[in-house]
C-alpha cells in the first residue's frame, strides 16, 4: 500500500512539473519536447545542404566538349613561353599562388572576375542533353514572363522543365557536386552557422495530408547542432534572426501536404545565403519547392526552383575571389553566357530577360524554430528574468506539497495517506 501511494504521489508531482515546463515553453518561446510537437500545429526544419540542380551523368555526357577552361588556363596559354616559365616557375607554382597574376589579365591589369567585360574570351561550353533537375516554371515557351529557350525533361519524367542555370554552370568544374564551390558553401555553413535557412510549416492539421498550410522561411542565428560523428541532430532549437523587432527574413508562401510530401505554390522569396566567405540575399521569384518528409518527421529532402537574377548571380561569382583557384571557373565567359541564356522576367525597356530559371536540391532535418517573446520589451521584464522567477517558484512549490491527483472513489488521496502514515 505504501509503495502504491508513494508512486501516485510521485506521479502527481511529476505531472505538475511536466505541465509547468510545457507552460513555460509556450510563454517564454522555449522549445517543447519532440513528443509534444508531434501533435502540434507547426513543423520546423533546418536546411543542412543546398546545392544547385546540376544533372550529372556517369560519363559527363552533358558536356560533350569537356569542362570549361579556367581563368588561369586562359591566362597562361596567352603568355609567351618565357613569361609562362617565369610567372609559373616552370609550372611548379600553384594556381592559388599565381591567382593574383592570372586574374588581372585585363588590358590594363583589370581583375577579370570583378570586371568581366574587360576581356573577350572564348564562348562558354554549355550543358547539353534532355534531362535536368527542376520544374516547369513558365507553363509553356510562350509565357509572358519568359524568353525563348530550350526546355528539359525532368529526371522524374516531368515535361517542360526550365533550368537555364544548369545549362550555364553544368560544365564548369567548380559548380559540380564534387567541385570547390558547392562543397565549400555547405562546409562554411556547417562549421560557422552563417546563412542557415529555417523552414516553418504552420497551420498543420495532419502532418501527412493537409490541403492548406503556410510555409515561412527564416534565417537562424544559431550554429548547427551536430552529434559526435558530425551529423546533423534533429529536434534541435534554432532562434530566428531579428532586426528592429522583426524577422530579418520572413518570406511566406502557401502550400499543401499530400502523402508526406510538402508542395508550395509559387511566390517571391528572399532567402539567406553564405558560402565561399560571401554573404548574400537570394531573391528568387516564382519560387516553389517540394519536400518529402520522412515518416518519423525527423528529416526532409526535396527540390526548389524559381527565377534567379543574373545580376545577383554575377555579384556572387565576381566576389568569390581566390576560391576560383580551386573552382576553376572563368567569370568573363560566364557573364556573357548568363545574359544570353536568361529566360525570365524581360526588362520592359529592352525586352531582354534578366533572370535564369533555376533549380536547387536540398536536405533538412527537423528543428524547433524559436520565435522571440515580443513581451520581453514591455513592463513584464525580459525573458531571462521571468525564467529565473519561474524556476525559483517551481522549485519552491516542489519542496512543498504538489497538487495531488484526484482520489478514486473509496480511496484516500496520496497526500492524505502520506500525512496519516
Amino acid at each position: 500500500m505504501e509503495i502504491r501511494t508513494m508512486s501516485r504521489f510521485m506521479s502527481a508531482a511529476t505531472s505538475v512539473l511536466a505541465r509547468r515546463v510545457c507552460l513555460a515553453a509556450l510563454l517564454l518561446g522555449l522549445p517543447a519536447a519532440p513528443a509534444l510537437a508531434a501533435g502540434g500545429k507547426t513543423l520546423g526544419f533546418v536546411v543542412t545542404t543546398w546545392n544547385r540542380g546540376i544533372y550529372e551523368s556517369k560519363f559527363i555526357d552533358e558536356c560533350p566538349e569537356g569542362f570549361n577552361p579556367s581563368y588561369d588556363e586562359i591566362w597562361w596559354k596567352g603568355l609567351s613561353k618565357e613569361d609562362r616559365a617565369k610567372y609559373t616557375e616552370n609550372g611548379l607554382r600553384s594556381r592559388l599562388d599565381r591567382y593574383f597574376n592570372a586574374i588581372r589579365r585585363g588590358p590594363n591589369g583589370e581583375d577579370v572576375s570583378m570586371y568581366p567585360t574587360a576581356v573577350k574570351d572564348p564562348p562558354l561550353r554549355q550543358a547539353e542533353g534532355k534531362l535536368s533537375y527542376g520544374m516547369d516554371l513558365d507553363g509553356g515557351k510562350d509565357a509572358p514572363k519568359s524568353c525563348p529557350h530550350e526546355e528539359f525533361t525532368g529526371v522524374d519524367g516531368t515535361p517542360g522543365v526550365d533550368n537555364q542555370l544548369f545549362r550555364l554552370l553544368g560544365c564548369v568544374y567548380g559548380f559540380r557536386s564534387y567541385g570547390q564551390y558547392e562543397a565549400n558553401e555547405n562546409e562554411n555553413r556547417k562549421s560557422n552557422g552563417k546563412g542557415v535557412t529555417l523552414i516553418e510549416v504552420s497551420g498543420v492539421d495532419d502532418a501527412r495530408n493537409d490541403d492548406s498550410v503556410q510555409v515561412s522561411f527564416y534565417r537562424a542565428i544559431d550554429q548547427y547542432v551536430l552529434d559526435g560523428g558530425g551529423k546533423f541532430t534533429p529536434w534541435s532549437s534554432y532562434r530566428i534572426d531579428m532586426a528592429n523587432g522583426k524577422p530579418r527574413y520572413a518570406s511566406t508562401v502557401k502550400g499543401r501536404i499530400k502523402d508526406g510530401v510538402l508542395t508550395t505554390e509559387p511566390g517571391d522569396v528572399n532567402l539567406p545565403f553564405y558560402g565561399n566567405y560571401t554573404y548574400m540575399n537570394q531573391r528568387i521569384r516564382d519560387f516553389r519547392l517540394t519536400m518529402a518528409i520522412g515518416p518519423d518527421g525527423t528529416a526532409g529532402k526535396g527540390t526548389a526552383a524559381g527565377y534567379y537574377d543574373v545580376d545577383q548571380l554575377m555579384f556572387y561569382i565576381s566576389g568569390i575571389g581566390p576560391i576560383h583557384s580551386s573552382g576553376m571557373a572563368n567569370p568573363p565567359a560566364i557573364y556573357v553566357a548568363a545574359h544570353e541564356l536568361a529566360d525570365g522576367y524581360p526588362d520592359p525597356k529592352t525586352g531582354k530577360c534578366t533572370a535564369l530559371s533555376s533549380a536547387f536540391n536540398f536536405a533538412a532535418v527537423s528543428a524547433f524554430i524559436v520565435h522571440p517573446d515580443i513581451r520581453s520589451a514591455g513592463n513584464e521584464g525580459g525573458v531571462l528574468e521571468r525564467l529565473k522567477g519561474w524556476v525559483g517558484q517551481l522549485f519552491s512549490d516542489a519542496r512543498g506539497a504538489p497538487a495531488p491527483a484526484p482520489a478514486a472513489p473509496g480511496e484516500e488521496s496520496a497526500a492524505a495517506t502520506v500525512a496519516r502514515r
